[in-house]
């Protein structure tokens, strides 16, 4: 291995963990920010609703397909120089995205901005293991991961206030001036990190890329195309797709097909004797910690985001709040996780990294299904902030310490292959989540609300009708209906309709925790403190051969 300049101390550490921090609040934020943003850019560019779907749903599809093969380039040419490109990256097509002149060129946008967070995000991980060791670890990720609970609930609001003031085009123009303060920051405090001898293997970066990208679609779009029979026309970009079996199903088998062999030619590289040419060394899952750390990563993300993703529309239909008043009932998750960022400096020392996880998840449990309780059609605006403050706390511990608990055996070597395998994890459990509570959520919502018009007495047809119209448009018809004295009854039943479906949702987002919280029993935190103790005196060993 080609060894680089030795990390930064003191100031220049934490001056560099304050870009890298920033690098994921740009590619978070950037995750939340187009779903409030998406009803402008419809009227300004007279996009279809095809092209509507990929502006939101692109970004993250290419960020998971990406993940590993970043990883495995982040140990070849080093982790800052694949963050810096990123940042660049980033920046630049989001200058392209600000600037876009019609639905497909926007498209094009967010799938380049979506390779510059695949950038980004294994990287930071892969500096901060690099930077930070001992208690300093923990406190680094607990900045790291707070950072993400707070981008995840800021970009609601951020999106909401620049539509309702501004432009939608500055949601992507205010990533330019953050991008250059970001590189600056990069340039000036993150020392060049160390590099690994190796090739990358073509086959193999085909096939994670072919199968975390079709997995990714197939759990992100499965509603909307149908997960079995197509059920409504794909088109992207002059490809169409209709009738038959869904191609949420084709990508889903495709997947699997694909990862499977991913997996099995990754397991014969390493056994061949030359491990080098791996795009993903199958021996990191001999160490405890990382193996069953992932399995926990990748059952919180189960939990941990997907009710974020239908909050914002019971907010704004149900308790009429506007995108802004929403996206403010949102910041006590911000709040909640700088104050678990406060309190594990102070625990870092005291508390094992495994038992702040375990703290984060217990809290995002009670917050989870206090929101469960309290949902109502008029739930006053203060129940539902406490219950998020709680929640945004257990994000702050949870989210930075699974990654620390996850990535602290991993030697030097391999840090940016266990870095992109874990957030693989992460991003894979919260599209699933997402997958799962979207379609929870909305179910339960079509199935309450034609339930309660039938016993109203309206004539199954009719039904039918305002049923669908309510949950195609995923609440947004309610202001209408409401308007009408006519129709005020059924508006009435639609927010009932849509209550039902958030309790259910953070009841069911709280038993995945609960699960996490259950498998991160099988972690051991024998050896995570013997990792820990390893560094502050420099001893981390590599895989063995």
């Amino acid at each position: 291995m080609n060894q680089d300049p030795a990390p930064p101390s003191g100031a220049h550490r934490w001056l560099g963990l304050i870009a890298i921090a920033l690098g994921v609040a740009l590619i978070v934020v950037d995750t939340t920010i187009v779903n409030v943003i998406v009803p402008s850019v419809i009227e300004d560019l007279d996009v279809n609703s095809g092209q509507a779907q990929w502006i939101q749903e692109s970004y993250a599809i290419v960020f998971a397909a990406l993940l590993l093969l970043v990883g495995r380039f982040a140990d070849l040419v080093g982790a800052r120089r694949i963050f810096i490109a990123g940042v660049v990256v980033f920046g630049a097509t989001s200058v392209l995205a600000g600037l876009a002149p019609n639905g497909e060129l926007l498209v094009v946008a967010r799938f380049l901005q979506g390779a510059g967070a695949a950038m980004i995000l294994p990287t930071s991980l892969s500096l901060l293991n690099a930077t930070f060791t001992g208690k300093a670890r923990g406190q680094a990720f607990a900045v790291w991961g707070s950072t993400i609970g707070a981008a995840s609930a800021l970009g609601p609001l951020l999106g909401g206030w620049l539509a309702e003031h501004a432009t939608w085009r500055w949601a992507f123009g205010i990533n330019v001036p953050l991008s250059l303060l970001i590189l600056v920051g990069a340039f000036l405090y993150l020392a060049p990190s160390p590099k690994t001898k190796g090739k990358i293997d073509a086959v193999g970066a085909a096939l994670s890329v072919v199968g975390l990208g079709l997995l990714a679609f197939g759990l992100v779009e499965g509603r909307t195309y149908g997960w079995f029979a197509t059920t409504r026309p794909l088109d992207l970009l002059g490809f169409h797709w209709d009738g038959g079996p869904s191609p949420v199903l084709v990508a889903l088998v495709l997947s699997v097909v694909s990862l499977l062999a991913f997996v099995t030619r990754q397991a014969a590289i390493t056994r061949s004797g030359d491990p080098s040419r791996a795009l993903m060394d199958v021996r990191l899952f001999s160490i405890s910690s990382f193996r069953n750390g992932n399995v926990a990563t990748l059952i919180i993300g189960l939990g941990e985001f997907g009710i974020v993703a239908v909050l914002p529309l019971w907010l704004q239909f149900t308790l009429d709040y506007s995108a802004v008043q929403a996206g403010l009932a949102l910041v006590p998750v911000a709040i909640g996780s700088f104050v678990a960022s406060g309190a594990s400096f102070g625990l870092a020392a005291k508390v094992h990294a495994l038992n702040q996880l375990r703290i984060g998840l217990a809290l995002e449990v009670v917050g989870l299904a206090g929101l469960g309780l309290i949902a109502a059609t008029d739930s006053p605006w203060w129940t539902v902030a406490l219950v998020l403050f709680l929640y945004g706390i257990g994000v702050g511990f949870a989210t930075a310490q699974v990654t620390n608990v996850v990535l602290a055996e991993i030697p030097e070597n391999s840090a940016g292959q266990g870095s992109g395998i874990q957030s693989a994890f992460r991003q894979l459990g919260s599209a699933l989540g997402i997958a799962v509570l979207t379609t929870l959520f909305f179910t339960t919502l079509s199935g309450k609300l034609g339930d309660r018009l039938d016993s109203l007495g309206l004539p199954a047809g009719q039904a039918d009708k305002l049923t669908q119209a309510v949950t195609d448009s995923a609440g947004a018809a309610i202001g209408p209906l409401s308007g009408n004295p006519a129709t005020a009854p059924v508006a009435d039943a639609a927010r009932w309709a849509m209550t039902e479906g958030i309790t259910l949702g953070g009841y069911v987002a709280a038993a995945f925790v609960v699960l996490g919280l259950i498998a991160t029993a099988l972690i051991p935190s024998a050896g995570v403190r013997a990792a820990t103790s390893a560094e502050e005196e420099g001893k981390r060993a590599p895989v063995a051969g």
